[in-house]
């Protein structure tokens, strides 16, 4: 035992002088969870603020004169008020507006009479993309239906007769989709990482020989793996760190769950991908192979299939099982839980499973294809 203690020591002091020496590990470590946090949470935003829209009065008067200060008051509109509907048509074919709003010209009569006819109103959108259309009806229907609120609050009408519905959002009060992707861009961050780290390093020593040595040693294949994974996951705690503090502290995305709770699940999550890089690079003993494999393994499965960006049950049926094969949508459900929504055990418990499962099997193959041989 103490001669295995020996080895292994021995093994992680060679690991810890090579990543000292050559610093590319850290620079993959810290540097590059930096720029994918930063490019990722400032570019990847499902929010649209400043939309462009052409407005068109048909019919002037102190009622209208409402409806314009509410447009223009909407953080989320960029008002152009059009001379009329031909030019707001031009706008729109050009593409430099996104929708027209027309206030038609017995706009102002009918909303001085309610009782006889409801006081209506047309948007016109370009619905070329229809997430930013849907965006835009929202923005113009919030603005419209606060300044009808107030509207009837002065005049002491009733909107619609029926009841008020009072809506509250939870996890998220401020529908910011920032609180929703960012925790989800550190799964990215965490699968390159972590694969990364393993893949190309552990590759380059195959190439330049390095490795012959290590299987030439007294040391056992669980010996090697294990001061590798061990070293190494160090640095990608150290990764996982400088992640969550740049998503709560640049990005102000609330942690209502524990530290320890994410701190164990990063860490089932970076031994997979310690051990999926080892795998990689074991098969491929290339660093440009490595390479590609590590991305096309990491970057796929975390932007696609994990739920980070796209609803999994909006998938059809058949691609929402293919999901539960890979470990990242358990990492991005459980990191936005405990980001957004605190530690609910419910969710994490089964999340966690499939990490330790995915880690388990994972370091298995990497032991099972690492032999002594060089063939």
């Amino acid at each position: 035992m103490n001669l295995r203690l020996q080895r292994l020591r021995g093994l992680v002091r060679k690991e810890v002088l090579q990543i000292l020496r050559d610093p590319s590990a850290l620079m993959i470590a810290f540097l590059l969870p930096f720029i994918l946090l930063i490019i990722n949470g400032f570019g990847l935003s499902l929010d649209a603020h400043h939309m462009k829209i052409a407005a068109v009065v048909q019919a002037g008067g102190t009622q209208t004169n409402g409806v314009e200060q509410a447009l223009d008051a909407s953080p989320y509109l960029s008002v152009y008020w059009a001379p009329s509907s031909q030019a707001a048509r031009q706008a729109l074919d050009t593409g430099e507006v996104r929708g027209i709003l027309t206030l038609r010209q017995d706009f102002a009569q009918k909303l001085a009479r309610p009782q006889r006819w409801p006081a209506d109103a047309q948007l016109a959108v370009n619905a070329t993309d229809p997430n930013t259309a849907r965006l835009l009806q929202g923005y113009v229907t919030g603005a419209f239906t606060s300044w009808l609120q107030g509207e009837a609050a002065e005049r002491a009408l009733s909107l619609g007769g029926g009841p008020v519905l009072e809506t509250r959002y939870w996890y998220n009060p401020q529908l910011s989709s920032t609180d929703f992707i960012v925790p989800g861009v550190i799964a990215l961050v965490m699968s390159m990482t972590g694969t990364l780290l393993t893949a190309l390093i552990v590759a380059r020593e195959w190439e330049r020989g390095t490795m012959e040595s290590m299987l030439a040693s007294p040391a056992g294949m669980a010996e090697l793996v294990g001061a590798k994974l061990g070293t190494y996951f160090v640095l990608g705690m150290g990764s996982m760190a400088l992640s969550v503090l740049i998503t709560v502290f640049v990005f102000g995305v609330p942690l209502h769950g524990g530290l320890l709770a994410l701190t164990f699940t990063a860490a089932l999550f970076l031994i997979f991908t310690l051990a999926q890089g080892l795998f990689i690079s074991t098969l491929t003993r290339n660093q440009f192979v490595a390479a590609q494999l590590a991305f096309i393994t990491t970057m796929m499965p975390a932007i696609m299939l994990s739920g980070m960006l796209f609803d999994i049950a909006s998938m059809p049926r058949w691609l929402q099982l293919v999901t539960y094969l890979f470990p990242a949508r358990y990492f991005v459900s459980a990191v936005q839980t405990i980001f957004l929504a605190g530690d609910i055990w419910s969710v994490l418990l089964p999340n966690l499973c499939g990490l330790a499962i995915a880690a388990s099997l994972t370091v298995a193959a990497t032991l099972a294809i690492t032999h002594r041989r060089l063939d």
